[in-house]
């Protein structure tokens, strides 16, 4: 079978995710690395551990020493190696290792956007379709219907998710600068930027100097600030109802208007004005090291930057808010589709279904509460203790450095897998496990989520560069509205109609 070559930008505009979107480790170099088999207890012949190899982005400044690894092979009796690649550059990792052909049996991607891109080599038969087989796991037989039917390719499913609270978007801030400045949390999209310049201006950190800025952004129109905020500003999610029928959001005046938004922050020094090369290892460098006084992502990371911000700055108060209205007056939340991530099974590395049942059983078993725990949690009394039926971490930063890298592989959802809950380690990190279920009743879901589109899969991503690049140059100020439009004329004419024709089509059915 010929292999084709599958081509995965660092970001693509027109997917949601999810992340994401895992927080990486304060900005610090992060190696590619490896974390090798490790010997598990000696079995019988009859109960011979399943050798296992798994390939992973790291979200991390470090690969995991073993201990975690060694747990989990000795409660589902497996010898796993854990490929771990750096989170920024994973794209790059998995499309280089699928083009030589080298993918091992578990092959996670990185985001909705990834996983849209490897449709094509699904289709191609270079992964096996799992559908059929769940119903022999009981656990993995639990995994979300909704979420699994938005994950199918063409009705057949291959893959397992990772699952990723739908409505986690919100502004992690400085709130020791905010109290300073006599600010409360912004109510509306121009309180957001009030805020930004205040912290921009008004010496927030007191060291006299002009050193701050508002807001903190990164390369990417998705998991970055950017949807985020454009959700608040009114625009859909990825596709809307305009005149009748479905357009990408990019058509919508509320995407223009985005732009402004964002064009107004860079003119006016409120926001690093390098965030289309700023990777989202240096955009949250800027809000540890205390140069930044917002960052707008997943709430659910505020503990992981809060770790990091207090080792540069002791005196750090953060919190968390979601409810910022646009100017309608209403308030939204961009919707994920249920899951962060998920994992394929090649068929150039698992060669027969005996085989995969044998990789399919691990998954099984990393489902049931005893396993789930020590890849979310970690060793009892080593990594966290049980109050009241919840997990405490025990120490933040060991947590990080043994633990996440598991945590972000983790299959299934809290409710799914039986794992415990959690006991937020600061004030914020328990706001925003509310303010995420909050914001679900603003919740703006994406309504080709679960619709292909023949033309986007083939020329989707080149089609989104151009979109993407217009959008930047845009928010720099290099083009106008004019040469925006112009963009918006090119992506229809090389196949951008089609996708909306298509789209459509499968919409009304």
């Amino acid at each position: 079978m010929k292999r084709k070559l599958v081509s995965i930008p660092l970001s693509v505009l027109l997917v949601s995710s999810f992340a994401l979107a895992a927080c990486s480790d304060g900005g610090k170099s992060t190696p590619a690395a490896t974390t090798g088999v490790v010997e598990s207890p000696k079995a019988t012949a009859d109960n011979k551990p399943t050798a296992i190899t798994i390939m992973a982005p790291l979200n991390t400044a470090q690969t995991p020493p073993d201990t975690i690894i060694k747990e989990l092979e000795k409660l589902t009796n497996t010898k796993l190696t854990y490929q771990f690649f750096p989170a920024d550059t994973y794209e790059e990792k998995l499309n280089t290792t699928f083009a030589t052909g080298a993918l091992p049996q578990v092959t996670y991607l990185k985001n909705q956007a990834t996983f849209i891109q490897m449709k094509s080599a699904i289709r191609d038969g270079q992964f096996w379709e799992i559908g059929p087989l769940l119903k022999d796991f009981p656990n993995l037989s639990k995994l979300k219907s909704t979420t699994n039917d938005n994950t199918k390719v063409d009705g057949k499913l291959y893959t397992l998710y990772r699952g990723v609270d739908i409505a986690r978007q919100g502004l992690i801030y400085r709130k020791d600068w905010a109290d300073k400045l006599g600010l409360k949390p912004p109510a509306t999209t121009e309180d957001l930027v009030a805020m930004m310049k205040a912290f921009t201006e008004n010496d927030p950190d007191g060291n006299g100097k002009k050193d701050t800025i508002g807001l903190t952004d990164r390369n990417d129109l998705i998991y970055g600030s950017f949807k985020t905020v454009a959700t608040w500003l009114g625009v859909p999610n990825n596709w809307g109802i305009k005149d009748g029928k479905l357009q990408p959001e990019f058509m919508f005046p509320e995407y223009v208007a985005t732009m402004d938004y964002y064009k107004k922050l860079r003119d006016g020094g409120l926001i690093n004005k390098d965030f289309a090369a700023t990777s989202k290892t240096d955009q949250q460098k800027l809000f540890t090291n205390g140069t930044a006084g917002m960052y707008i992502g997943a709430m659910t990371d505020v503990s992981t930057l809060n770790k990091d911000l207090i080792k540069n700055v002791p005196t750090a108060v953060v919190d968390v808010h979601s409810m910022v209205a646009g100017p309608s007056g209403n308030f939204a939340a961009w919707a994920l589709p249920g899951y962060a991530n998920v994992v394929l099974f090649p068929k150039s590395a698992t060669k027969t279904e005996a085989e995969l049942k044998k990789v399919l059983a691990f998954f099984d078993k990393m489902m049931t509460p005893e396993v789930a725990n020590v890849a979310n949690w970690g060793i009892k009394d080593a990594n966290y203790s049980v109050i009241d039926n919840k997990a405490k971490k025990l120490d933040e930063e060991k947590w990080t450095r043994e633990v996440k890298p598991f945590t972000d592989a983790a299959i299934g959802d809290e409710d799914t897998s039986g794992r415990y809950l959690g006991i937020p380690t600061i004030p914020a990190q328990g706001k925003a496990d509310e303010l995420k279920i909050a914001n679900l009743k603003f919740a703006v879901q994406d309504p080709v989520a679960a619709l292909d589109s023949k033309t986007n899969q083939e020329k989707g991503v080149q089609l989104q560069d151009v979109i993407k690049d217009a959008t930047n140059k845009y928010m720099y100020g290099t083009i106008d509205k004019a040469g925006f439009d112009k963009a918006i004329e090119d992506w229809k004419s090389r196949g951008g109609s089609k996708i909306i024709e298509e789209y459509n089509a499968v919409y009304k059915k």
